[in-house]
Parts: structure tokens; sequence; C-alpha cells
């Protein structure tokens, strides 16, 4: 398992998405959406789970753009305002409303404690990959190696300290939302024990 072995898109929309992603996010929360498509993609692999790569990529490059200010809002989850972001963005790409509605349920089910493979493949592995990320979840199941490899190339930089604040910022705003019930259920514990923020 390598970087190299992964398939990273390198259509039209994917670079589109890409450089908005690099516009609206702070260097932590791209590195960290990056890192989210290459866990997801090699969990994908690893486990023979098909998937659609570009979506998949444009999924996570957007999965936390609702946590920026410019796209940040006051009556929905982050999660929902994100995936309203990536369909008007999925619009100009050219893609089909039905592509647009998964791009959509993909990033709101990221935050979902489980999503069924077979009724998402997509939105399974972005979430899982997502756990990993914040929390640590099945970090281990990646070889030391290819764990070092994507931490030298998508370093973590402060993510811990912006993701954290963010979340208790939105939990505060949005007391019904998921982020609050993440915090309330000790998300700042939980990143605190993340392996992936103390590598070996």
């Amino acid at each position: 398992m390598s970087l190299g072995t992964l398939p990273m898109p390198d259509s039209v929309t994917a670079a589109a998405a890409l450089e908005v992603a690099t516009a609206y996010h702070s260097p932590a929360l791209l590195n960290h959406s990056l890192r989210a498509y290459v866990w997801a993609a090699a969990r994908g692999a690893a486990e023979d789970i098909a998937f659609d790569p570009e979506l998949l990529y444009v999924a996570a490059l957007f999965h936390d753009i609702g946590l920026v200010p410019a796209f940040d809002s006051h009556t929905v989850a982050f999660e929902e305002a994100g995936g309203h972001v990536a369909q008007v963005f999925a619009a100009g790409a050219g893609w089909p409303a039905q592509r647009r509605e998964h791009l959509a349920d993909v990033i709101g089910r990221h935050m979902w404690p489980q999503v069924e493979v077979s009724t998402d493949p997509e939105g399974h592995l972005l979430a899982r990959a997502t756990a990993t990320e914040v929390v640590g979840r099945e970090a281990d199941d990646y070889p030391a190696a290819f764990r070092a490899e994507v931490l030298e190339r998508y370093p973590r930089l402060d993510l811990s300290e912006q993701f954290l604040s963010c979340f208790q910022d939105q939990a505060a705003r949005k007391p019904d939302s998921s982020a609050a019930g993440a915090v309330r259920s000790g998300l700042a514990e939980r990143m605190a024990a993340n392996p992936l923020d103390s590598p070996v």
C-alpha cells in the first residue's frame, strides 16, 4: 500500500474542486480533506470496495467546507451546508442531478456513526476515513510505512486545535447539531488520544 498505487482523480472537475478547497480551507483543513480521501481510497482498495474515485475525492474536499466562515450556516448543520455547497459546485461542473444528490448524501453521512457499504460505498468509506482522521479510529489498520508516507505528504499541522475549536463553536450556536453531539460525547478527549498526532 502506497500513495502511488491509489487512484488520484485528475479530471477537470477534480482539479477545480481542489482549487476551490485550497481557496477556502486553511492549510490544515485542506490537508485533512486530502488525507480523508487517501484513507478512504486505501481502505476501499484493501477491502475490495468498489467506489467512484472522482465522487469520493470531491466529497472529501468539500466534506468540511461548511465549517469555514464563508459557508458556515447558522440554520443547518455544517455537513448539510457543505452538501449544499458541493451540489452547487457539481451543477456547475455538469454533473447530473442524481450524482449531485449522491455527493451531498456522502458529505452529510460522514457524520453518521455508521454507513452501510451496500447502501453507499463512498459514504461508508468517507465516514470511516474521517473517523480515522479526527479520533484515530482504525488508524492501526494501515501499515506504519503508509501512515508515515501520508503524514509526510499531507502534514497534520494544527488540525486538532482548529477542528476542535470549529466543533465547539458549532456546538455553542447549534446545540441540536451532530457537531454538538460529538462535543458532548467527549470529542476533545478522543482527539487527544489520536495516534496520528503522535506517530511513532
